[in-house]
Protein backbone atom coordinates (compact mmCIF):
# COMPACT_ATOMS: atom_id res chain seq x y z
CA UNK A 1 0.00 0.00 0.00
CA UNK A 2 2.74 2.49 0.98
CA UNK A 3 4.48 1.48 -2.27
CA UNK A 4 1.09 2.68 -4.05
CA UNK A 5 1.13 5.77 -2.28
CA UNK A 6 4.79 6.49 -3.22
CA UNK A 7 4.77 5.66 -6.54
CA UNK A 8 1.45 7.74 -7.07
CA UNK A 9 3.39 10.66 -5.72
CA UNK A 10 6.20 10.01 -7.93
CA UNK A 11 3.69 9.67 -10.98
CA UNK A 12 2.26 12.93 -9.72
CA UNK A 13 5.18 14.75 -9.39
CA UNK A 14 6.41 13.51 -12.88
CA UNK A 15 3.18 14.80 -14.20
CA UNK A 16 3.58 17.84 -12.27
CA UNK A 17 7.12 18.66 -13.68
CA UNK A 18 6.11 18.06 -17.22
CA UNK A 19 3.65 20.60 -16.74
CA UNK A 20 5.69 22.85 -15.83
CA UNK A 21 8.25 21.79 -18.38
CA UNK A 22 5.67 22.58 -20.91
CA UNK A 23 4.02 25.62 -19.89
CA UNK A 24 7.80 27.40 -19.57
CA UNK A 25 9.73 25.97 -22.79
CA UNK A 26 6.82 24.70 -24.37
CA UNK A 27 5.23 26.32 -27.73
CA UNK A 28 2.78 28.16 -25.69
CA UNK A 29 3.10 31.88 -26.53
CA UNK A 30 0.95 33.04 -29.51
CA UNK A 31 2.00 35.85 -31.96
CA UNK A 32 -0.05 39.06 -32.30
CA UNK A 33 -1.96 39.82 -35.05
CA UNK A 34 0.46 42.32 -36.53
CA UNK A 35 3.59 40.24 -35.32
CA UNK A 36 5.02 42.93 -33.06
CA UNK A 37 4.61 43.58 -29.52
CA UNK A 38 5.69 47.15 -28.46
CA UNK A 39 6.97 48.68 -25.50
CA UNK A 40 7.35 52.24 -24.33
CA UNK A 41 9.76 53.91 -22.72
CA UNK A 42 8.73 53.68 -19.09
CA UNK A 43 6.93 51.03 -19.02
CA UNK A 44 6.98 49.00 -15.78
CA UNK A 45 7.05 45.31 -15.67
CA UNK A 46 3.04 45.13 -14.64
CA UNK A 47 2.26 47.16 -17.65
CA UNK A 48 4.31 45.01 -19.98
CA UNK A 49 2.49 42.04 -18.69
CA UNK A 50 -0.81 43.49 -18.76
CA UNK A 51 -0.39 44.39 -22.81
CA UNK A 52 0.59 40.69 -23.23
CA UNK A 53 -2.04 39.60 -21.66
CA UNK A 54 -4.21 41.89 -23.69
CA UNK A 55 -2.89 40.99 -26.48
CA UNK A 56 -3.31 37.18 -26.04
CA UNK A 57 0.14 36.55 -26.50
CA UNK A 58 0.04 34.97 -23.46
CA UNK A 59 -2.60 32.88 -21.91
CA UNK A 60 -1.95 33.75 -18.17
CA UNK A 61 0.26 35.88 -15.94
CA UNK A 62 1.49 32.81 -13.31
CA UNK A 63 4.14 31.26 -15.50
CA UNK A 64 5.23 34.59 -16.98
CA UNK A 65 5.82 35.87 -13.88
CA UNK A 66 7.68 32.56 -13.07
CA UNK A 67 9.88 32.95 -15.22
CA UNK A 68 10.52 36.66 -14.98
CA UNK A 69 11.25 36.84 -11.21
CA UNK A 70 14.23 34.04 -12.21
CA UNK A 71 15.27 35.65 -15.17
CA UNK A 72 15.07 38.96 -13.11
CA UNK A 73 13.10 40.68 -15.97
CA UNK A 74 10.85 42.55 -13.34
CA UNK A 75 13.75 45.16 -12.50
CA UNK A 76 15.17 45.39 -16.57
CA UNK A 77 12.49 46.10 -18.49
CA UNK A 78 13.11 47.61 -21.69
CA UNK A 79 11.38 49.52 -24.53
CA UNK A 80 11.44 48.15 -27.78
CA UNK A 81 9.65 46.31 -31.26
CA UNK A 82 9.90 43.03 -30.36
CA UNK A 83 8.86 40.13 -32.90
CA UNK A 84 6.69 37.82 -31.76
CA UNK A 85 6.62 34.30 -33.61
CA UNK A 86 4.05 31.46 -33.04
CA UNK A 87 5.06 28.51 -30.75
CA UNK A 88 7.78 30.60 -28.73
CA UNK A 89 7.93 29.47 -25.20
CA UNK A 90 7.43 31.42 -22.09
CA UNK A 91 11.07 31.10 -21.33
CA UNK A 92 12.02 32.50 -24.67
CA UNK A 93 9.84 35.67 -24.69
CA UNK A 94 10.89 36.62 -21.29
CA UNK A 95 14.94 36.36 -22.34
CA UNK A 96 13.97 38.10 -25.45
CA UNK A 97 12.16 41.14 -23.44
CA UNK A 98 14.68 41.22 -20.90
CA UNK A 99 17.96 41.24 -23.39
CA UNK A 100 16.16 44.01 -25.36
CA UNK A 101 16.82 41.97 -28.21
CA UNK A 102 14.40 44.16 -30.32
CA UNK A 103 13.78 44.44 -34.08
CA UNK A 104 14.86 47.11 -36.10
CA UNK A 105 12.51 49.33 -38.46
CA UNK A 106 13.09 49.18 -41.62
CA UNK A 107 12.27 52.77 -42.68
CA UNK A 108 12.15 53.35 -46.61
CA UNK A 109 12.60 56.83 -47.82
CA UNK A 110 11.61 57.77 -51.23
CA UNK A 111 10.71 61.08 -52.53
CA UNK A 112 9.53 63.33 -49.60
CA UNK A 113 8.72 66.82 -49.91
CA UNK A 114 8.51 68.93 -46.36
CA UNK A 115 9.95 68.62 -43.48
CA UNK A 116 6.42 67.41 -42.02
CA UNK A 117 6.51 65.01 -44.69
CA UNK A 118 9.26 63.57 -42.95
CA UNK A 119 8.40 64.14 -39.35
CA UNK A 120 4.85 62.28 -40.22
CA UNK A 121 6.62 59.37 -41.96
CA UNK A 122 8.99 58.94 -38.65
CA UNK A 123 5.86 58.76 -36.12
CA UNK A 124 4.15 56.10 -38.10
CA UNK A 125 7.09 54.17 -37.54
CA UNK A 126 8.70 54.92 -34.61
CA UNK A 127 8.09 55.60 -30.61
CA UNK A 128 8.39 59.35 -30.93
CA UNK A 129 5.81 61.83 -32.41
CA UNK A 130 6.31 64.29 -34.94
CA UNK A 131 5.81 67.24 -33.08
CA UNK A 132 9.15 65.67 -31.55
CA UNK A 133 10.47 65.10 -35.01
CA UNK A 134 9.48 68.86 -36.29
CA UNK A 135 11.26 70.35 -32.98
CA UNK A 136 14.41 69.03 -33.78
CA UNK A 137 14.48 69.91 -37.34
CA UNK A 138 13.61 72.96 -36.71
CA UNK A 139 16.29 73.37 -33.82
CA UNK A 140 18.95 75.67 -34.70
CA UNK A 141 21.01 74.32 -32.26
CA UNK A 142 20.70 71.05 -32.53
CA UNK A 143 21.03 71.07 -36.80
CA UNK A 144 23.91 73.48 -36.13
CA UNK A 145 26.40 70.64 -35.92
CA UNK A 146 25.97 68.92 -38.60
CA UNK A 147 26.27 72.98 -40.84
CA UNK A 148 23.03 73.29 -41.69
CA UNK A 149 20.60 75.58 -40.96
CA UNK A 150 16.17 74.76 -41.29
CA UNK A 151 16.13 75.43 -45.25
CA UNK A 152 18.85 72.85 -45.69
CA UNK A 153 18.34 70.46 -43.42
CA UNK A 154 16.48 67.97 -45.40
CA UNK A 155 19.64 67.81 -47.87
CA UNK A 156 20.94 65.22 -45.54
CA UNK A 157 18.24 62.89 -46.18
CA UNK A 158 19.35 60.67 -48.99
CA UNK A 159 16.16 58.31 -49.85
CA UNK A 160 17.11 54.80 -49.07
CA UNK A 161 16.33 52.09 -46.65
CA UNK A 162 17.28 52.62 -43.13
CA UNK A 163 17.47 49.70 -40.43
CA UNK A 164 16.92 51.70 -36.94
CA UNK A 165 15.06 50.59 -33.70
CA UNK A 166 11.69 51.36 -32.66
CA UNK A 167 13.09 53.77 -29.42
CA UNK A 168 15.16 55.89 -30.97
CA UNK A 169 15.28 59.21 -30.81
CA UNK A 170 14.75 62.09 -33.50
CA UNK A 171 18.42 63.07 -32.64
CA UNK A 172 19.66 59.68 -33.01
CA UNK A 173 17.42 58.86 -36.34
CA UNK A 174 18.85 61.98 -38.17
CA UNK A 175 22.08 61.22 -36.93
CA UNK A 176 21.63 57.85 -38.47
CA UNK A 177 20.80 59.57 -42.10
CA UNK A 178 23.62 61.95 -41.62
CA UNK A 179 25.81 59.13 -41.40
CA UNK A 180 24.52 57.65 -44.76
CA UNK A 181 24.62 61.41 -45.81
CA UNK A 182 28.27 61.28 -45.76
CA UNK A 183 28.98 57.92 -47.15
CA UNK A 184 27.41 58.85 -50.08
CA UNK A 185 28.82 62.38 -50.65
CA UNK A 186 32.24 60.43 -51.46
CA UNK A 187 35.65 62.53 -52.67
CA UNK A 188 34.01 61.97 -55.93
CA UNK A 189 30.94 63.64 -56.30
CA UNK A 190 32.58 66.63 -53.88
CA UNK A 191 34.65 67.37 -56.42
CA UNK A 192 32.56 67.13 -59.61
CA UNK A 193 29.96 69.33 -57.32
CA UNK A 194 33.31 71.74 -56.82
CA UNK A 195 33.58 71.96 -60.54
CA UNK A 196 30.47 72.94 -60.79
CA UNK A 197 31.23 75.76 -58.89
CA UNK A 198 28.94 74.18 -56.55
CA UNK A 199 28.49 72.83 -52.27
CA UNK A 200 26.73 69.78 -51.82
CA UNK A 201 23.87 71.05 -50.44
CA UNK A 202 23.17 73.04 -53.64
CA UNK A 203 23.72 70.21 -55.85
CA UNK A 204 20.99 68.69 -54.00
CA UNK A 205 18.73 71.49 -54.17
CA UNK A 206 18.94 71.52 -58.07
CA UNK A 207 18.78 67.75 -58.07
CA UNK A 208 15.22 68.04 -55.91
CA UNK A 209 13.86 70.63 -58.53
CA UNK A 210 14.93 68.56 -61.43
CA UNK A 211 13.37 65.32 -59.39
CA UNK A 212 10.09 67.28 -59.98
CA UNK A 213 10.59 68.09 -63.07
CA UNK A 214 10.78 64.33 -64.73
CA UNK A 215 10.66 60.99 -64.05
CA UNK A 216 12.72 60.31 -67.28
CA UNK A 217 16.17 59.15 -66.50
CA UNK A 218 17.36 60.22 -69.95
CA UNK A 219 16.64 64.07 -69.15
CA UNK A 220 17.47 64.30 -65.81
CA UNK A 221 20.88 65.53 -67.07
CA UNK A 222 20.04 67.51 -69.74
CA UNK A 223 17.42 69.32 -67.04
CA UNK A 224 20.16 69.99 -65.28
CA UNK A 225 22.54 71.61 -67.90
CA UNK A 226 19.34 73.85 -68.12
CA UNK A 227 19.89 75.08 -65.00
CA UNK A 228 23.12 75.09 -64.63
CA UNK A 229 23.67 77.52 -67.72
CA UNK A 230 20.72 79.75 -66.79
CA UNK A 231 22.59 80.20 -63.00
CA UNK A 232 25.81 80.98 -65.23
CA UNK A 233 24.30 83.10 -67.13
CA UNK A 234 22.61 85.10 -64.63
CA UNK A 235 18.97 83.91 -65.53
CA UNK A 236 16.63 82.98 -62.94
CA UNK A 237 15.90 79.58 -63.32
CA UNK A 238 11.87 80.04 -63.49
CA UNK A 239 11.30 76.13 -62.11
CA UNK A 240 7.54 75.42 -62.02
CA UNK A 241 8.11 72.92 -59.42
CA UNK A 242 9.57 75.69 -56.84
CA UNK A 243 6.38 77.90 -57.40
CA UNK A 244 4.04 74.50 -56.16
CA UNK A 245 6.38 74.19 -53.20
CA UNK A 246 6.72 77.92 -52.73
CA UNK A 247 2.67 77.59 -52.13
CA UNK A 248 2.58 74.12 -50.68
CA UNK A 249 0.10 73.39 -53.27
CA UNK A 250 1.37 70.26 -55.17
CA UNK A 251 -1.74 69.54 -56.54
CA UNK A 252 -1.98 72.29 -58.94
CA UNK A 253 -1.95 71.25 -62.81
CA UNK A 254 -0.58 74.43 -64.63
CA UNK A 255 0.91 76.99 -63.53
CA UNK A 256 -0.71 80.41 -64.28
CA UNK A 257 0.38 84.18 -63.94
CA UNK A 258 -1.46 84.84 -60.85
CA UNK A 259 1.31 81.70 -59.34
CA UNK A 260 4.28 83.21 -60.62
CA UNK A 261 3.87 86.49 -58.60
CA UNK A 262 3.20 84.27 -55.33
CA UNK A 263 6.20 86.15 -52.70
CA UNK A 264 8.63 83.12 -51.44
CA UNK A 265 12.11 82.70 -51.46
CA UNK A 266 11.48 79.58 -53.13
CA UNK A 267 10.15 81.36 -55.94
CA UNK A 268 12.60 81.20 -58.81
CA UNK A 269 10.76 82.87 -60.80
CA UNK A 270 10.91 85.50 -58.02
CA UNK A 271 14.41 84.94 -57.53
CA UNK A 272 17.49 85.03 -58.94
CA UNK A 273 19.63 81.66 -57.99
CA UNK A 274 18.68 78.20 -56.66
CA UNK A 275 16.03 78.03 -53.77
CA UNK A 276 16.99 78.28 -49.72
CA UNK A 277 16.85 74.46 -49.80
CA UNK A 278 15.14 71.58 -51.71
CA UNK A 279 11.81 71.66 -52.25
CA UNK A 280 12.08 67.34 -52.42
CA UNK A 281 14.64 64.34 -51.30
CA UNK A 282 16.09 63.14 -54.88
CA UNK A 283 16.83 60.01 -56.00
CA UNK A 284 20.61 58.83 -55.62
CA UNK A 285 20.21 59.14 -59.47
CA UNK A 286 18.69 62.46 -59.25
CA UNK A 287 21.80 63.36 -57.69
CA UNK A 288 24.11 62.25 -59.88
CA UNK A 289 22.37 62.92 -63.31
CA UNK A 290 23.26 66.82 -61.86
CA UNK A 291 26.95 65.77 -60.87
CA UNK A 292 27.28 64.26 -64.40
CA UNK A 293 25.11 66.54 -66.42
CA UNK A 294 25.92 67.25 -70.41
CA UNK A 295 27.63 70.46 -71.15
CA UNK A 296 25.00 71.83 -73.47
CA UNK A 297 23.84 75.53 -74.86
CA UNK A 298 20.46 74.44 -73.72
CA UNK A 299 18.58 77.33 -71.73
CA UNK A 300 14.95 75.89 -72.34
CA UNK A 301 13.05 73.01 -72.26
CA UNK A 302 9.09 72.30 -72.49
CA UNK A 303 7.17 68.97 -72.45
CA UNK A 304 7.10 66.77 -76.14
CA UNK A 305 3.43 67.40 -77.77
CA UNK A 306 3.06 63.41 -77.54
CA UNK A 307 2.69 63.36 -73.74
CA UNK A 308 5.47 60.74 -73.42
CA UNK A 309 6.88 62.20 -70.62
CA UNK A 310 10.09 63.07 -72.45
CA UNK A 311 11.42 66.98 -72.92
CA UNK A 312 12.57 69.41 -76.26
CA UNK A 313 15.52 71.34 -75.39
CA UNK A 314 16.59 74.54 -77.00
CA UNK A 315 19.30 77.09 -77.05
CA UNK A 316 17.80 80.15 -78.18
CA UNK A 317 14.31 81.61 -77.73
CA UNK A 318 13.29 81.32 -81.08
CA UNK A 319 13.25 77.43 -81.18
CA UNK A 320 11.83 77.40 -77.59
CA UNK A 321 8.49 79.25 -78.56
CA UNK A 322 8.33 76.58 -81.65
CA UNK A 323 8.87 73.19 -79.10
CA UNK A 324 5.97 75.81 -76.75
CA UNK A 325 3.78 75.72 -79.12
CA UNK A 326 3.23 72.40 -80.48
CA UNK A 327 2.67 71.79 -77.06
CA UNK A 328 0.28 74.06 -76.38
CA UNK A 329 -1.72 73.09 -79.39
CA UNK A 330 -1.06 69.23 -78.38
CA UNK A 331 -2.37 70.38 -74.88
CA UNK A 332 -5.55 72.26 -76.09
CA UNK A 333 -6.69 69.35 -78.23
CA UNK A 334 -6.40 67.04 -75.87
CA UNK A 335 -8.33 69.53 -73.01
CA UNK A 336 -11.12 69.89 -76.04
CA UNK A 337 -11.24 66.10 -77.02
CA UNK A 338 -11.60 65.46 -73.03
CA UNK A 339 -14.21 68.05 -72.99
CA UNK A 340 -16.24 66.65 -76.01
CA UNK A 341 -16.13 63.00 -74.72
CA UNK A 342 -17.31 64.03 -71.05
CA UNK A 343 -20.30 66.19 -72.78
CA UNK A 344 -21.41 63.39 -75.04
CA UNK A 345 -21.53 60.54 -71.84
Amino acid sequence: MKKKIIYSVIALVLVISAIATFKVFGPTVNAPEKKYFYVKTGDTYEMVKTDLLEAKIIGGGFWFNQVAKKLSYNAKVKAGRYEIKDGMSIFSLVRMLRSGNQSPVKLVINKLRTKEDLAKKIAANFECDSLSVISFLNNTDSIRNYNLDSNTVMTAVIPNTYSILWNTSPAKIFKKLYADHEKFWTESRREKAAALNMTPKQVYTMASIVEEETNKEEDKGKIASVYINRIETGMKLEADPTVKFAMRDFGLKRIRHVHLAYPSPYNTYQQTGLPPGPICTPSSKTIDAVLNAPQTNYIFFVAKPDFNGYSNFASTYAEHLVFAKAYQNALDSLIKAKAARAANQ
